[in-house]
């Protein structure tokens, strides 16, 4: 029978570990009693709106789909969220009443506006989940290995974080939860539950990367890049690293999940050639180009009939594969001429100096908009040098017209760079 409520998805009950956190291991018994329990505790109508900003582990799982078994919606609160985002969702969501077949309210990442609420149905979400289960899974005849653990290193204050729990009990597999990223830990829990596979953000593993306690992450074979644009540089520091193939992916709440991958036999047949694309569009998904933008249009039949705007600039090749250049928003015009932040930012981060990098548009009189960067040092440098380094890679126009020093460029929880609170707070004029 085809699931139309997600909370279809719960374990059944038995004494197997189904999650492995950081407040104990959790049977499918002590899951689904605690869900069955949590259910009946919140009296609430079908469609009416709640969520408890705990942090990971089972006890949360197990409010996630109690919800769910009590015909409610569940809305994600980030347990590390200040006082006034959780109030702003609770004026603005709970106590609200969403359409039937509606699961989750999740919320955009904020990068460069305040994040919006975006409605997800339970079929949508398992078709998104199956569909990208479609593109991974061995070709038929294959011999059928048990399923791994999924770990997962991000919030389940995050969609992402409540997609791959959702996607591991879809395959019967338990799930790994971490509280917070670290990578000696990840390393260890690699390890230790013997993951060949699984998902990190960029910024994760640029962590991973700059770590130097870190020999290896065997026996991990692949990781399948989530939450935040993977750019090729970053992909081939990992794989160089690591010896691990990166598998990137691209697709947006406002779509469901991922539209955009790659399959294990895509990355056998072109490997590095096409290594820091976000692959290829799975199965019923098409993706194409604004003429006039480069702005990315996707087109799912039978959920969006029409081409649904991104946001995201980007072009396929003749191989049918997608390549993120970056955001619409994010577009610097200089001029008349334009700047993508995201390539100036690749130029920068060629530097050794260079631990981390953003470029935003400041306000200009006479150009309209110029090109500035933030620059996260983790050895001195001089402007004139990165500005050199920028002039022999790009077009003069593109170089920034400053340079300025952060200890720290602000994140959110996906790894994603807020260049809004950059330009707020340090970018917002051309000094």
């Amino acid at each position: 029978m085809d699931v139309v409520n997600l909370a279809d998805l719960l374990p059944p009950p038995g004494n197997e570990v189904r999650v492995y956190a950081p407040d104990g291991r959790w049977t499918g018994s002590q899951l689904r009693a605690r869900a069955e329990a949590w259910a009946a505790s919140l009296e609430i109508q079908p469609g009416a709106a709640c969520g408890t900003p705990l942090p990971n582990g089972g006890e949360l799982i197990a409010r996630l789909f109690g919800t769910w078994l009590a015909g409610g919606v569940y809305v994600p609160l980030n347990p590390r969220a200040t006082a006034t985002e959780l109030a702003r969702i609770e004026r603005e969501l709970l106590g609200t009443r969403f359409d039937t077949g509606v699961a989750v309210v999740s919320f955009t990442s904020g990068t460069t506006g305040p994040p919006k609420p975006v409605p997800l149905l339970h079929a949508r979400v398992l078709e998104g989940i199956d569909q990208v289960l479609g593109t991974l899974r061995a070709k038929p005849g294959d011999p059928a290995k048990p399923p791994m653990p999924n770990l997962i290193p991000v919030s389940l204050g995050l969609w992402n974080g409540i997609y791959q729990v959702l996607f591991a009990f879809r395959i019967g597999a338990p799930v790994v939860l971490m509280d917070r990223f670290d990578t000696a830990e990840f390393a260890a829990l690699v390890r230790r539950f013997e993951i060949r596979s699984t998902v990190l953000p960029p910024a994760a593993m640029a962590m991973l990367v700059d770590d130097e306690r870190i020999a290896d992450l065997a026996p991990l074979k692949y990781v399948r890049s989530i939450s935040a644009p993977l750019s090729p540089l970053q992909a081939r520091r990992f794989r160089d690293r690591f010896g691990i193939s990166v598998l990137n992916g691209w697709g947006q709440t406002e779509l469901g999940g991922e539209v955009v991958g790659w399959s294990a036999a895509d990355s056998k047949a072109f490997g590095d050639a096409k290594l820091g694309a976000v692959g290829r569009p799975h199965a019923g998904v098409e993706v194409t180009t604004d003429d006039g933008t480069s702005e990315l249009l996707v087109r799912i039949p039978g959920r969006f009939d029409e081409w649904q705007h991104t946001g995201d600039i980007g072009r396929i090749d003749d191989d049918g594969f997608v390549w993120i250049e970056g955001r619409v928003s994010d577009m610097i015009n200089r001029g008349g001429n334009k700047v993508h932040p995201s390539e100036v930012e690749e130029v920068l981060r060629l530097a050794p100096q260079v631990a981390d990098a953003a470029v935003v548009g400041a306000p200009d009189d006479r150009l309209g908009e110029v090109p500035v960067a933030f620059i996260v040092e983790s050895a001195p440098t001089t402007d004139e040098a990165l500005a050199a380094l920028c002039r022999e890679h790009l077009a003069p126009f593109k170089v920034p017209v400053r340079f300025e020093r952060a200890t720290e460029l602000p994140r959110n929880e996906n790894g994603k760079i807020q260049k809004r609170e950059l330009v707020r707070t340090r970018g917002g004029e051309n000094r």
